[in-house]
């Protein structure tokens, strides 16, 4: 769970650092764009539920990497902080918080001759 809180300061921080470094116009706009997509989805996946949407930020992470080449950043600071934080967006993004709790499997429970929402603990 720590990593989903480290990628939701990640996208905090894009937000703000445009702000706080004096980024260009391109870079700013950038860094105001994709923070809140990468706070939306990792707010979703505190959830146990909802953890497979961390995932969703894979793409928004391999984007910052590519975008200082892409959109032609002016300044070597705003270079390495999109790169950096991409990196690191897409690695928390890859570790898995531990499962506490099973909530029936979906869909594959068709399949299943005893599904697991279906054990009664008590017998």
């Amino acid at each position: 769970m720590w990593t989903i809180f480290i990628n939701i300061i990640l996208g905090i921080w894009l937000m703000a650092a445009p702000t706080i470094l004096g980024y260009g116009p391109i870079a700013s706009d950038n860094g105001h764009i994709v923070g809140p997509i990468i706070v939306t989805f990792s707010t979703i996946s505190l959830w146990e539920a909802t953890n497979a949407v961390r995932k969703w930020n894979y793409p928004f992470a391999l984007w910052l990497l590519l975008a200082p080449w892409i959109l032609e950043y002016d300044l070597t600071i705003a270079i390495v902080s999109d790169m950096l934080i991409g990196a690191m967006v897409f690695a928390m993004s890859t570790l898995r918080s531990s499962m506490k709790n099973r909530y029936g499997g979906g869909w594959t429970s068709l399949w299943k001759k005893y599904p697991d929402h279906m054990n009664d603990p008590m017998e």
